[in-house]
């Protein structure tokens, strides 16, 4: 149920994020779904490695930098999906990195509010 809960997050992360910035485009809200599930399954398969490979490049600074280096691999992330599917479109990469934190804010509280903080 978590996991669907996350994934329903997300989605709506994806779809608002679409209607607040010019730069980032999702067909429909089925088109958010795929692009959601995808964001989640690279997330599980490659964040991890982006996040030990930024880590390693910089002899550690990413570690202690780690909000602003999970930043950037969200942006790494959405554009990978963005070459994967002509469900979203995104306009180059400031505008992955301004999806990227508006993705994180509206997941972070919607989290916060599924979670009973609201």
């Amino acid at each position: 149920m978590t996991l669907l809960l996350s994934w329903l997050i997300l989605t709506l992360a994806v779809w608002l994020t679409a209607y607040l910035l010019p730069g980032f485009h999702v067909k429909s809200f089925g088109s958010a779904i795929m692009v959601a599930a995808l964001i989640g399954v690279l997330n599980v398969l490659l964040g991890w490695l982006l996040f030990a490979f930024f880590t390693v490049a910089t002899l550690g600074i990413a570690w202690l930098l780690a909000f602003i280096t999970r930043w950037i691999i969200d942006a790494i992330i959405l554009k990978l999906v963005d070459a994967l599917t002509d469900r979203l479109t995104i306009d180059g990469f400031r505008w992955a990195l301004a999806g990227s934190f508006v993705m994180s804010a509206i997941g972070t509280l919607g989290e916060w509010l599924v979670r009973g903080g609201g």
